[in-house]
């Protein structure tokens, strides 16, 4: 975006190696194949040899196109020699406080580029030597592995609490706490909230310091909820007016599940405490008397007359013995 924004009119055909839908997380894929079928994305064949760098080579071979890419694709310079020409060749970088800056470059020459020129061919890359420490045997470890857990955005309660009272679509005001990535983190009392570049403006800004500035009271609009990190995805609510759906059940699960599993907890303890209580099985068992008594009443007459009173009191005769 940041390219096409500093040439006018210029056509842009983005490339992206076969294997890019099952390396994306779960809730990209959807828009990645969106972007598939209306051309803003192009995979290489099932296949293809040389994978998606002979197939960008290929196209801008075909086009007379200029390439971006930081890449130098040196086992393609014996085939394709237009990679030296001026201007076909161009690297990109983000600088801090400065967004995108873009420069022409020249492909990086070394062994693999010397063999294929050698050619005329496509060659593949040389595997780099092992060095003597890699034939030598594990060495065996001195301390314990670092801790892989992952760092929570908010605080369980303060999390769940948020969550059940604004669903997907609700509107916020917050602070700008601190500048991301790739956008801002906002915040709203205890929740930090976190709103990436593409729902900050449209086109896209180059940085989130173009738009916000630490400090800054603004409105946004709660986009989506990441339950595995207790993240809250916010967005600007003229941007992601049209992109935002209704409040679906996965926004309030996370609070949901915390409670039952609390529940759960609470309902065990009761299970514990209620189990098989002796009075219970003393008055089952003076039931059962009572129900023999009854079979072996010699009269009918005195059976009927017998008011509840009576019953009662049978009953406390039965515990006695």
């Amino acid at each position: 975006m940041a390219l096409m924004d500093e040439n006018k009119g210029v056509k842009v055909s983005v490339v992206v190696d076969a294997t890019f839908g099952h390396r994306i997380a779960k809730k990209e894929v959807a828009e990645f194949e969106k972007a598939i079928e209306n051309n803003e994305l192009v995979a290489p064949p099932a296949g293809a040899v040389g994978r998606g760098d002979a197939f960008i080579l290929a196209i801008a071979d075909k086009a007379n196109a200029s390439i971006l890419s930081n890449d130098s694709f040196q086992e393609f310079h014996g085939k394709y020699k237009w990679l030296f020409d001026e201007g076909r060749l161009i690297g990109g970088k983000p600088v801090p406080l400065v967004g995108w800056v873009f420069v022409e470059r020249l492909p990086v020459r070394g062994p693999t580029s010397r063999r294929s020129v050698k050619t005329g061919k496509v060659v593949k890359k040389e595997a780099a030597p092992a060095s003597a420490a890699a034939s030598k045997p594990m060495p065996i470890p001195k301390a314990p592995p670092p801790s892989t857990k992952q760092k929570m955005a908010n605080e369980l309660m303060p999390f769940l609490q948020f969550v059940e009272k604004h669903p997907v679509g609700t509107k916020v005001k917050g602070v700008v706490d601190s500048y991301a990535a790739n956008g801002i983190i906002v915040k709203i009392g205890d929740i930090s909230g976190y709103v990436p570049l593409r729902n900050m403006a449209n086109p896209i800004p180059r940085s989130a310091r173009d738009l916000f500035q630490i400090g800054d009271n603004a409105a946004f609009t709660v986009v989506g909820y990441t339950p595995s990190r207790r993240s809250v995805d916010l967005g600007v609510p003229d941007v992601v007016a049209g992109g935002v759906a209704a409040p679906k059940p996965s926004a309030a699960k996370p609070a949901a599940a915390v409670k039952k599993a609390t529940a759960k907890k609470v309902d065990a303890k009761k299970v514990v405490a209620k189990k098989a209580p002796a009075k219970k099985v003393v008055a089952k068992k003076v039931v059962a008397k009572k129900a023999v008594a009854k079979k072996v009443a010699p009269a009918k007459t005195v059976a009927k007359k017998a008011p509840a009173k009576k019953v009662v009191a049978k009953k406390a005769v039965a515990k006695k013995r």
